[in-house]
């Protein structure tokens, strides 16, 4: 059986699912093949992700045809870095300038995002407050600094449900009517060009731009009409 236990997830993951548990909910369910993180009372099965999309492609494979399925992805809204010793007494504590939005769902999304167009998919975004629990000091791996650490939930800021492609649209800031490249598309959006890029290239196969032709050597996208 394969899925994820609770002797192995982490705490954000075990965090959000007592946040979304509704009365009537049962959890780590056995679905087939699959445990499932939450089925709740009418029959839907619930999915939290904290990390890539990949491995759901097989489960989704499996489940979509015969079940209603709700992937739950959690994004950093706000952020502390909590520094902590060997003995987990904490040492200091900064908020992170960092800041992320429902357009970082762009990065996970990429692996399938045409499949948010099945009737039976649902992707919500659950914009988090965080604790990102770090130890004392960075360490070095083979010459690469790591600073490797666990994420704690603190609070939920919003919950952003996606049931189908044009909900990704109404989630974000207005897209220009005029045509528009990923450049301008990253300060839209408030986000590094390499996101941009996904988000292009997701909103593309979910049908909602277009190729608009080149500004110099730089192609251009547009809303589809």
């Amino acid at each position: 059986m394969s899925g994820i236990g609770v002797l192995r997830e982490g705490p954000l993951h075990a965090g959000l699912k007592a946040a979304l548990a509704e009365p009537g909910d049962r959890l780590e369910v056995p679905v087939g093949r699959f445990v499932i993180d939450i089925v709740r009372a009418d029959g839907e099965l619930v999915e939290i992700q904290t990390g890539g999309f990949g491995p759901l492609g097989p489960k989704l494979d499996v489940l979509l045809d015969e079940h209603r399925v709700r992937v739950v992805h959690p994004v950093p809204a706000e952020r502390r870095i909590v520094r902590v010793n060997a003995d987990g007494e904490v040492l200091s504590a900064r908020r992170s300038p960092r800041r992320s939005t429902v357009a970082d769902v762009f990065d996970r999304l990429v692996t399938f995002p045409s499949l948010l167009a099945h009737p039976n998919l649902t992707l919500e975004v659950v914009l988090t407050l965080e604790d990102h629990v770090r130890g004392e000091t960075p360490v070095k791996v083979r010459r690469r600094t790591k600073d490797a650490g666990e994420r704690r939930l603190t609070g939920i800021a919003e919950r952003v449900v996606l049931r189908a492609p044009a909900d990704v649209l109404a989630a974000l800031p207005p897209l220009p009517d005029e045509p528009f490249s990923t450049r301008e598309l990253s300060t839209l959006l408030g986000c590094g060009t390499v996101l941009a890029q996904r988000a292009a290239y997701c909103l593309r196969l979910m049908e909602l731009v277009e190729p608009a032709g080149k500004r110099g050597r730089t192609p251009l996208h547009r809303v589809c009409s």
